[in-house]
């Protein structure tokens, strides 16, 4: 009806959390069984408990915590892209390759995953910080935000929202 009309249907929040959702769980399954395969994540799925136990805090801190670290994150993404296409016109200009920016912006996100027992950021952030290859960085880039997703869906897509807001603007 409404494309009788000239009108598209909006997505509700919840199908476009669902989507997002499912965008995420391809790309993990895809790149995650082929690119990334010797880290050995395929069908990891975090749970908190490690976190809870071992941390001596109640589950909805290590919840919020959770969501803390996804947000860092999404709005880590982009930085960490930069880094990247910085070193790829450092290589076609056959300059030094400095991977030290993306390294410490690596590094304070794997701390964080480390703290919450996130196992297979800890692995995709590892690789962020030891490996040079940058398509391969690129991939582990991708996984990562796709792992971020999957782990708060909601949160994830509202920060996206953000974010996308904020570069209207």
């Amino acid at each position: 009806m409404f494309e009788r009309f000239g009108l598209k249907r909006k997505l509700s929040q919840d199908e476009e959390i669902k989507n997002s959702l499912k965008k995420a769980e391809k790309i993990c399954n895809e790149l995650i069984g082929h690119s990334l395969k010797p880290l050995d994540i395929s069908g990891y799925n975090y749970t908190a408990d490690e976190a809870i136990e071992e941390l001596g805090l109640d589950d909805g801190l290590v919840h919020q915590l959770v969501e803390d670290y996804v947000i860092q994150i999404l709005k880590s993404k982009s930085v960490f892209h930069n880094h990247i296409e910085d070193l790829k016109k450092a290589r076609q200009e056959n300059t030094i390759l400095d991977y030290t920016p993306l390294r410490e912006l690596a590094h304070k996100n794997l701390g964080v995953a480390r703290n919450l027992r996130i196992k297979d950021a800890q692995k995709i952030l590892d690789e962020l910080m030891t490996k040079d290859d940058l398509e391969y960085l690129s991939v582990c880039l991708e996984v990562l935000e796709a792992c971020a997703i999957k782990l708060k869906p909601k949160c994830a897509y509202n920060t996206m929202k953000l974010i996308e807001i904020k570069n209207s603007i």
